[in-house]
């Protein structure tokens, strides 16, 4: 039995009707709704381009990366349109819905990212859990985002001996659930903002039950600390700078021992935390950091609950959050380019936008895995991207009553994107092309000057240097010449392929019409010479 086409109320307004329901288990829009209430950003009467509109329209700008904004509407009313009482709708223009956009700024957008993007992982997903914690990772990262001299006053620019980079960059920190790839927690500073000063933001989304697992550049005494008070477990790398007093050795190689804070006041009064060190090597020549003696610090004090070399293999699970980024970065965001907005309001909005999109498609990655009986990692991304983005409006087609049926086949086409099982590869952290031939882009190449007249205008004809003294002047009559004899897309032999014999009747016409310009040479070149 086929799929039915929705039949439109005639009372029903169409603002009131355009929404992304393929997305609507993971964004409800009563959340939606109810968002803005509190962040008192609804409307007394409905207009024709809404707020809830709006709010779907920004994290759809991320569902279709290459396209401008008025065709990410176009692209999201496209099947209502089809089946719409009136012919004749009309959508806003691109000026109209930027101007909505800054109306409705970047805070409901973060309190939809906020009161939305929870853990989802159930007992039955795999590999989200470690001895009953539910693994969590943390990392950083920074991005481009339109160069203007607002954005620029607002999160700055790196600059090195070279000059100063291309584009201004936010500072982005995320915490992910390493087993399904969502985030459930992000903030956005200036580049010149530690990524440690973003760990911090982080904790507050703890709980009792985690194991939170971070790189050595936010190791720091205070968030271990935080990290236990809100009841989570820390596993974490130890930089080679930071010396704990050792206390115990326990059978599994590990130790115990006692963290200091930096500060010398602190530690006089005898601020300290019990941790557990370990310490290994990779004795794979082909691995980054072969022979390398390396330590990890954890929470996790019991060597019989948490083995010692469980605890160094699931530290590498940190990577995880790594993929999370380059999922948004390379295959959502397209990182060749920079963000939209033109204005720091429009940046955070944006991005806000960008990660509830991330986290609608893998909620329904992760329900596909929990049906399939599979690992989320399995599942392809970008296939899931693609899936989604055809399915926009086919939910708004169809029949209320066969909502649930498109979405269980969405669930299956989903699933059907499988990757093959993860090989133990290894990669050395280097890029292909680093310098430009081109000269560096500086503060005087921003504004240049704009032509005054066309590119004809500006085109003179030199005279060559070394022309003679007199100028020739042809002769005012036309030269009849044979037309097939100055024909001059007459096609070439090919030089690869073997070049066949002419005919006799070639041969001749090519004989004359070589003898005919020879003579045609002569004769101008006599008129030169008796001028």
């Amino acid at each position: 039995m086929g799929f039915k086409i929705r039949e439109i109320e005639t009372e029903c307004k169409f603002s009131s009707a355009l929404t992304i329901d393929a997305l609507s288990h993971a964004i409800p829009a009563e959340a939606i709704t109810r968002i803005l209430a509190q962040e008192a950003a609804g409307e007394v009467r409905e207009r024709k381009l809404t707020m809830s509109v709006v709010v779907w329209l920004v994290i759809a700008l991320h569902l279709y990366a290459t396209l401008s904004i008025s065709a990410v509407l176009g692209k999201l009313a496209r099947a209502l349109r089809f089946i719409w009482s009136e012919r004749a709708i009309g959508l806003p223009q691109a000026s109209a819905l930027t101007y909505r956009r800054y109306q409705l700024g970047a805070r409901p957008l973060a309190a939809l990212f906020q009161q939305v993007c929870q853990p989802i992982a159930t007992a039955q997903t795999r590999g989200a859990f470690l001895f009953g914690l539910r693994l969590m990772a943390l990392d950083g990262t920074t991005e481009d985002v339109p160069d203007t001299p607002e954005n620029a006053a607002a999160f700055g620019r790196h600059t090195s001996a070279r000059g100063a980079s291309a584009f201004p960059q936010v500072q982005a920190v995320y915490l992910a659930e390493c087993g399904t790839h969502v985030i459930i927690d992000a903030g956005f500073w200036s580049c010149h903002t530690s990524e440690r000063v973003g760990g911090f933001r982080m904790l507050r989304s703890l709980r009792r039950g985690m194991l939170v697992l971070w790189d050595r550049g936010f190791h720091d005494f205070d968030m271990i600390v935080g990290a236990r008070q809100r009841g989570a477990h820390v596993l974490s790398r130890l930089p080679s700078g930071v010396k704990p007093q050792r206390i115990r050795t326990l059978p599994d190689g590990s130790y115990l021992a006692y963290l200091y804070p930096s500060e010398y006041g602190r530690r006089k009064r005898g601020e300290r935390i019990l941790v557990r060190i370990i310490t290994y090597t990779l004795t794979e020549a082909a691995l980054p950091g072969y022979g390398e003696t390396h330590r990890v610090l954890t929470t996790l004090l019991n060597p019989r609950l948490a083995p010692a070399h469980t605890l160094a293999c699931a530290y590498h699970e940190r990577w995880e959050v790594e993929i999370v980024i380059d999922e948004i970065d390379t295959h959502q965001r397209l990182v060749g380019r920079t963000l939209r907005s033109l204005k720091p309001v429009g940046v955070i909005q944006e991005l806000y936008g960008v990660l509830l999109a991330h986290y609608a498609v893998r909620v329904l990655m992760h329900e596909a895995a929990l049906q399939a009986d599979v690992d989320p990692d399995r599942l392809s991304f970008v296939h899931a991207l693609e899936v989604v983005r055809d399915a926009v409006p086919e939910f708004q087609m169809v029949a209320p009553t066969q909502v649930d049926s498109l979405y269980a086949r969405l669930l299956q086409d989903i699933a059907a994107g499988r990757l093959l099982e993860r090989r133990l590869r290894a990669n050395a952290r280097v890029v292909k092309r680093k310098m430009s031939n081109f000269k560096l882009k500086r503060s005087e190449h921003y504004r240049p000057p704009k032509p005054l007249g066309s590119f004809r205008d500006a085109v003179v004809i030199q005279p060559s240097s070394d022309a003679p003294a007199a100028v020739l002047e042809l002769p005012a009559q036309s030269l009849w010449l044979e037309p097939a004899l100055l024909d001059l897309r007459q096609p070439e032999h090919c030089r690869i392929c073997k070049v066949l014999p002419l005919d006799t009747a070639q041969a001749e016409v090519s004989q004359k019409r070589a003898c005919y310009l020879s003579h045609l040479e002569t004769k101008l070149a006599d008129q030169q010479f008796s001028a």
